[in-house]
């Protein structure tokens, strides 16, 4: 681990392969190093707070679905412990550069920019990027400095503003997004993070033939979501009366042909993808009459500035995400805020508005300056519902339908997040039959949801792209990991129980494990999940805490 203290300006590196042993790289390993590393009291904004970046064993490898890496610190929207997650192409330059993990702590005096190779780190004042966009800066850095887009993580000004759902962007378009770890870099100063280097990593075992089946299967399979992305299941989920649509206050959308699957691959151009994988499910899209082009939109975005907003334009939708992405902020949350003030102030529709509601929350200006405090903490100003878990506002698969991912949503750690189980994938179903779950009821499902939960976590650990499900069997995790895939289950679990065990640090317990809505048999479902994690009352039991040696 490299160690970078932008306070001071000196780097140190720590030999941590014990940890990886025990928790393989990527979430797994920065949970476990900020568990050991952030004072649990820790105020996000301030410099006692860590940004760990990391990678897992998978990007030293070619497989597809394994260009993603993670980011751990402490949320200034949840303010918890939250890992995130990004895609593109930055994951294998960072492991060139020589490092398992790169620690990012202090705050500096000016704005900086921290140059990462594997002969050394540079600081470099940056203070004519102050306020730049995400292009602005990326544009700056490959004139100066020959440095792409795909060896960069940089905020925008979302970030240096330190809104509460600020992201930090990599490889233009691809973010990480949830939780406002975006805000944290900015809280250091750090305008962004280069890396690159010609490091090589040797993976033990013999592995290029499961390598080789995985990839080859994901080139040649016919997948919707090769040409629709993520937003291939909006009709099911309006179909099925789950489609969050006026903030959050009706669950179908009467304009959905507008924003659906449809519509947005009318608007792809070519081909998008993350490093070295052959699914290509991303979505470059353009409208040359609007002169608008970006990456997406994904359902999450097409849910929060589409159907959530009163837009049943993709158009629009694509305008919204393209500012998002250049400012630094998690569209979902940008998304979902504006549609709160949209609510309160009977605007539903306007799309004007909501390109300049955008804009100011960005900057934090006028009315923007309250919403970048996101719907937790503005929600009673604006006389509107507060449509969040843990400070996480909520992400378009309905729990009011899908009640085991509204249980899910509860949990979470991370709070109203899809991605922490991905339970809703075994309720539409998009799973094989024999692995489906009826959407209606939550007992019985505690089992199921902390396996998913943990295998969620091994995925952010490997690092494997969770859209890899029908492809990844245990059979083939264990040829990957060279493990038995139960032991691998119990990094995942490690991983959950030492965020529930910071979060609990810091005052999370059994109320935070709440919903704005009822599900039936909720309360005995909440008993059902503690009890196959071993926790009282949400609480994780300081016997039960999995530490495995020092740093």
């Amino acid at each position: 681990m490299l160690t970078i203290d932008v306070g001071d300006r000196t780097t140190s590196e720590t030999e941590i392969e014990s940890i990886h042993r025990e928790y393989l790289g990527g979430r797994g390993l920065a949970t476990r190093l900020a568990h050991e590393r952030i004072p649990f009291d820790v105020d996000p904004f301030d410099p006692a707070n860590r940004l760990f970046f990391t990678t897992g064993p998978m990007q030293a490898s070619t497989m597809s679905f394994t260009g993603r890496m993670n980011c751990t610190g402490v949320s200034p929207l949840t303010d918890g412990l939250l890992s995130s997650n990004a895609g593109g192409f930055m994951s294998r330059n960072f492991t060139a550069a020589g490092y398992g993990a790169v620690e990012i702590a202090g705050a500096s005096d000016e704005l900086l920019v921290i140059h990462v190779r594997d002969d050394g780190v540079t600081f470099e004042p940056v203070p004519e990027l102050e306020d730049a966009t995400v292009s602005g800066t990326l544009s700056y850095l490959e004139d100066e400095h020959g440095v792409t887009s795909d060896q960069t993580a940089v905020i925008g000004p979302a970030g240096e503003r330190e809104v509460r759902f600020a992201s930090i962007m990599t490889s233009e378009e691809r973010a990480f997004g949830r939780g406002g770890l975006g805000a944290v870099l900015g809280s250091k100063n750090v305008k962004a993070v280069t890396f690159d280097g010609d490091s090589d990593i040797d993976l033990a075992g013999e592995i290029s033939a499961t390598q080789g089946e995985i990839h080859r299967e994901a080139a040649t399979d016919d997948h919707i979501m090769k040409e629709q992305g993520t937003v291939a299941v909006m009709d099911l989920a309006n179909e099925v009366e789950g489609l969050p649509s006026y903030y959050f206050s009706e669950q179908q959308f009467e304009g959905v042909e507008g924003i659906n699957g449809a519509a947005v691959a009318d608007k792809k151009y070519k081909k998008g993808t993350c490093s070295a994988c052959a699914f290509a499910c991303k979505l470059p899209t353009r409208d040359e009459e609007a002169g608008v082009e970006t990456e997406g939109p994904e359902f999450e975005v097409a849910m929060a500035f589409g159907s959530n907003s009163g837009i049943d334009d993709i158009v629009e939708v694509m305008k919204s995400n393209r500012l998002c992405d250049e400012y630094g902020l998690d569209a979902i949350s940008a998304g979902n805020t504006v549609a709160a003030y949209l609510a309160a102030e009977d605007e539903f529709g306007n799309a004007d508005l909501i390109h300049d509601l955008v804009e100011k929350i960005a900057y934090r200006e006028g009315v923007g300056d309250d919403l970048a405090e996101g719907i937790d903490r503005v929600h009673e100003d604006l006389g509107v519902d507060n449509w969040t878990v843990k400070g996480m506002d909520f992400a378009a698969h309905e729990g009011r339908v899908l009640h085991g991912q509204g249980l899910s949503y509860a949990v979470a750690n991370r709070g109203a997040d899809h991605m922490y189980a991905t339970f809703y994938s075994v309720e539409y179903p998009l799973v094989p039959e024999e692995d489906a779950l009826e959407p209606t009821g939550t007992l019985g499902k505690a089992d199921r949801l902390v396996q998913r939960e943990n295998l969620m976590a091994l995925n952010d650990s490997g690092v494997v792209c969770k859209f890899s499900r029908d492809y990844m069997t245990p059979e083939r995790y264990e040829q990957l990991f060279d493990a038995d895939f139960e032991e691998l289950l119990a990094v995942g679990a490690r991983t959950v129980t030492l965020e529930r065990h910071f979060n609990n640090q810091r005052g999370f317990d059994r109320a935070d494990d709440d919903l704005p809505y009822d599900l039936p048999d909720f309360e005995e479902a909440l008993e059902e999940y503690y009890d196959v994690r071993g926790w009282d009352d949400g609480v994780v039991p300081e016997d039960a805490v999995p530490y495995a040696g020092e740093a």
